[in-house]
């Protein structure tokens, strides 16, 4: 039966894809890409030699159901984002949506995603914690901070490297210079980095040293509602 087969990619080391993923990207009828050239990079580095398709933010409103429909048509096809696993703060959801609403098969592999290793290696509490993903740019964004002022749980916040010092000063005036925070970067690849430390600290760092690469923040929830929940 065909399916579609949603493929997590390298979020910069080449050997962290899966048996699994290079298995069903060869199998494949068909693999759709958030950027054919930086897949393109991928599928000859594991001598994968299957069309491709463009599905990113700006059409996949606009194919969802024609892809349902080819696989409903008997065609396996594999989603695949820039780096990491498809529809986390990349294209993917409406997609997978529409294959359930349809009733066609749909297969996640386990693999990357940038959230957890800088999650993991941040040293703040994990048992518990919300993915906020990119926060609104313009609209929304001090409803959004102001929702997260009562959250106890540890907040995964993706950021642009050039946004970053921003972002982290806007938290200032949110939760207070002390709270604590870590920013991981480059996650996997050469020049990696995870910065801890309170936001003042951290702010102070990343305005000396201009931040690059892909950002993950992750940041303490408010200590007092957190003791008295335990």
């Amino acid at each position: 039966m065909a399916k579609l087969v949603v493929v997590p990619t390298p979020i910069g080391n080449l050997d962290d894809m899966t048996f699994r993923g290079i298995k069903a990207l060869k199998e494949a009828d068909l693999i759709l890409a958030e950027d054919t050239r930086t897949t393109s990079v991928l599928l000859k580095h594991f001598d994968i030699q299957k069309p491709m398709r463009s599905h990113h933010k700006f059409n996949e409103h606009q194919t969802v159901e024609e892809i349902a429909e080819r696989i409903l048509g008997g065609e396996n096809i594999a989603l695949v984002s820039d780096a990491g696993t498809p529809a986390i703060s990349d294209p993917g959801f409406l997609l997978v949506r529409e294959c359930v609403r349809r009733g066609v098969d749909v297969e996640c592999l386990p693999g990357a995603t940038a959230f957890v290793p800088a999650l993991v290696d941040s040293g703040l509490p994990n048992d518990r914690f919300c993915f906020e993903g990119f926060l609104p740019q313009k609209k929304g964004r001090q409803t959004r901070l102001k929702e997260l002022l009562a959250e106890s749980r540890t907040m995964i916040i993706y950021e642009s490297p050039f946004r970053l010092v921003k972002t982290l000063t806007q938290f200032i005036e949110y939760f207070g210079e002390d709270r604590e925070v870590s920013v991981s970067r480059e996650i996997s690849k050469i020049h990696e980095e995870t910065v801890r430390g309170n936001l003042k600290e951290v702010v102070r760092h990343f305005t000396e040293n201009e931040p690059r690469g892909e950002i993950v923040i992750i940041v303490s929830g408010l200590k007092e509602k957190r003791e008295k929940d335990v």
